[in-house]
Order: C-alpha cells, then sequence, then structure tokens
C-alpha cells in the first residue's frame, strides 16, 4: 500500500507541468542560404508573451507559450522566416489525466506544458536594397493599368 501511495504521489508531481515543468525555455536558431550557413543575421522573435532578439547564430530563452513563435531575420541582401509551432509536452497529458481540467487550464495559460524545437533553422532568401526577394514574380498588370493610344 505504502508503494501504491508513494507511485500516485510521483505520478501527480510529473503529471502538473504547472509545477514540474519550466515556463522558459532556450531555442537555438540558426539560418542557412543555399545549404550554407550565414552568421550574422539579426533575428527576432515573439509570441503572445513577449519578443526577443539574437544575432544568429545564438540561443535566447524564451516564455514558452501555446501560441506558435515566430521568427524574422535579416541582414543586408538576406531575409528569411519561420514559424516554431507550440506543442504540448507530456507532462500536459498526465495533468489532464491525473489532475483534470484545472490543472491543464493552468498549465495552457502559463505556458509550462508546451514546447517549441529546441533547434531551428531559418532558411534566407536574398533580397535587394528594397527588400525585395530576388526573382519575384513581377505583380500582374491589368487591362486598366495599360494605357490605351488613341489616333
Amino acid at each position: 500500500m505504502k508503494h501504491l501511495i508513494g507511485l500516485i504521489g510521483v505520478l501527480a508531481v510529473t503529471g502538473c507541468a504547472s509545477v514540474a515543468g519550466e515556463k522558459l525555455q532556450p531555442v537555438a536558431i540558426k539560418t542557412i542560404f543555399e545549404n550554407q550557413e550565414v552568421a550574422g543575421l539579426g533575428c527576432t522573435l515573439s509570441n503572445d508573451t513577449g519578443t526577443w532578439f539574437l544575432t544568429s547564430p545564438a540561443t535566447v530563452t524564451v516564455h514558452k507559450s501555446t501560441g506558435d513563435l515566430a521568427i524574422d531575420c535579416k541582414k543586408d541582401r538576406y531575409a528569411g522566416t519561420a514559424t516554431a509551432v507550440s506543442k504540448s509536452n507530456g507532462a500536459v497529458w498526465g495533468n489532464i489525466l491525473l489532475g483534470g481540467g484545472i490543472g491543464y487550464i493552468v498549465d495552457r495559460n502559463t505556458g509550462a506544458g508546451f514546447d517549441y524545437p529546441a533547434n531551428i533553422t531559418v532558411v534566407l532568401r536574398q533580397v535587394d536594397s528594397a527588400g525585395i526577394p530576388k526573382n519575384a514574380p513581377l505583380a500582374p498588370v491589368s487591362a486598366a493599368d495599360v494605357p490605351v493610344k488613341t489616333n
């Protein structure tokens, strides 16, 4: 009986991400262009809990959330964006099974029950001085935009 009570106690603590889990997570960002790493890009990472800045490649500690993490990197002739999807971790599922809805709501609101990928690669594209991707298709031209020559 003592072993059963001890096992239930251990499962209860590991099941609650808000108690056992962290609300912060380190995320490593790497930027590549044509399969080559490009260093020195300024990157902005943001979710519904905050915004963080780094110069690639680097690691930054972000506040976890149920919302996805948007990454935007730029420098000179390179730019790239990526989205890191927030996924529930194992602790949140244990919390649902053992703690029910209240524990899940706490974990969801604090972000402790969710994780981003630890390593994120941002694929870059070349841009011109105006920030327009090179080889971008031209905007379609409508008949109204073409001058008509009359005699």
